[in-house]
């Protein structure tokens, strides 16, 4: 059992660490650069206090990072608690004020009492990668929400006709807004012409792309004010909803080519719903290590796909949808519970009965999700991948 508690405020550039004993008593209150030899003498000065040393950190990656590192390195329990946890910890201490200090001696004291925590382990490089290309893949997909709901603001305000009547999310109408985006351009190159130029850019369907876009023009006579600046900036918008698309696809490869190299990748997308991309972002919200959670329905919880009780007083059976769990991971769950009822009948049937208790769609998915979790849990546990029939059928 460990003597001393060190807990860890972490920051981009410095760390505050506190070191208590079993009573609470301070052994070390010190602020370190994030620096590899500041981190290591910390290290050093607080083994010199006891050998027996269990460490609680507020972050897991980013800047926390290095000092995770160095610590499992040595062979050190790191436990993790979440900043919501401190916050809400840092209420049953003594004062009102906020200090890296007093933040590190809740962290230190949280891990000394707390048994529930988890331990940060060595990930898997496989794992590591994937954390950081899916990371990146969010944050690209996220760019071209928001450039193409701008563009669809844009070119509303000087053609609503066309916006109307145009996906700007696929490639056609794109390499259509690059070239031309008012009725006045539209009606001087003509369909035809509108057509051939579709075509020697490899659009599909160009014939149909350019009808749609003519009949647009057609429609409206009028020239808004603006007009000239805003279809540039609709030119430049649709270029980068473009260049956008290239990065998604180039880094879902990347994603892919890496995911196949992890031991469960057969295991995880045999399952019916889970592709790729939902596959790879279950490993990087999970770590793939499903020791680290126990049992399935903690796993459920840490997805948020299952219920937590509010009872009080006399009333019980209280349901709600839990606070505290990782958005990216119910995320997979629920996207993932979607496509299986397109694809699986057994999800099918499964979503069908839950409508028809009278659940309401959302509801019915989430439920369809929690069972799922149970599967997923068992086929991981085994190495196996999904099937219909039961292992058992086969020994029989």
């Amino acid at each position: 059992m460990a003597a001393i508690w060190a807990g860890i405020d972490a920051g981009k550039t410095h760390h505050h660490c506190v070191a208590i004993d079993e009573s609470g008593r301070r052994l070390l209150s010190r602020r370190v650069a994030n620096d590899e030899p500041e981190l290591l003498q910390l290290l050093a000065d607080v083994l010199a206090l006891d050998d027996k040393v269990t460490w609680g950190i507020d972050l897991a990656d980013g800047g926390a990072a290095l000092a995770i590192a160095i610590l499992i390195n040595h062979d050190q329990p790191v436990l993790y608690l979440s900043g919501r946890a401190i916050h809400r910890a840092s209420e049953g201490y003594r004062g009102e004020g906020k200090t890296d200090a007093k933040d590190a001696a809740v962290i230190a004291d949280q891990a000394r009492v707390r048994r529930d925590l988890h331990l940060i382990r060595s990930g898997d490089t496989t794992v590591t990668d994937l954390k950081i290309l899916t990371g990146r893949r969010m944050d690209l997909v996220a760019d071209r929400t928001r450039t193409v709901n701008r563009l669809r603001a844009q070119l509303t305000g000087i053609f609503p006709g066309l916006e109307r009547e145009l996906d700007v999310t696929k490639v056609g109408p794109l390499v259509l807004l690059t070239g031309y985006q008012t009725p006045a351009a539209l009606r001087r190159i003509g369909r035809k012409r509108l057509a051939a130029w579709l075509r020697n850019r490899h659009v599909l369907r160009a014939d149909q792309l350019a009808e749609t876009a003519f009949e647009a023009a057609e429609r409206q006579q009028t020239s808004l004010p603006g007009e000239k600046l805003t279809a540039r900036m609709v030119h430049t918008l649709a270029a980068e909803v473009m260049g956008l698309n290239q990065q998604v696809a180039k880094i879902d490869k990347l994603i892919e080519a890496r995911f196949r190299e992890h031991h469960d990748f057969e295991v995880i997308t045999s399952m019916p719903g889970l592709g790729v991309i939902l596959g790879a972002e279950f490993l990087a919200a999970t770590g793939g290590d499903m020791s680290a959670f126990g049992t399935p329905d903690r796993l459920a919880g840490f997805g948020g796909v299952a219920p937590a009780p509010r009872d009080s007083g006399k009333i019980s059976g209280n349901l709600r949808r839990p606070q505290r769990y990782n958005r990216r991971l119910q995320r997979v769950f629920y996207i993932s519970a979607l496509f299986s009822i397109r694809r699986c009948e057994e999800s099918r049937r499964f979503y069908d009965r839950k409508r028809a208790e009278g659940k309401r769609h959302t509801q019915a998915v989430l439920a369809l999700a929690r069972r799922r979790v149970n599967v997923l849990w068992a086929l991981l546990r085994d190495g196996r991948c999904y099937g219909l029939t039961p292992p058992t059928a086969f020994a029989a």
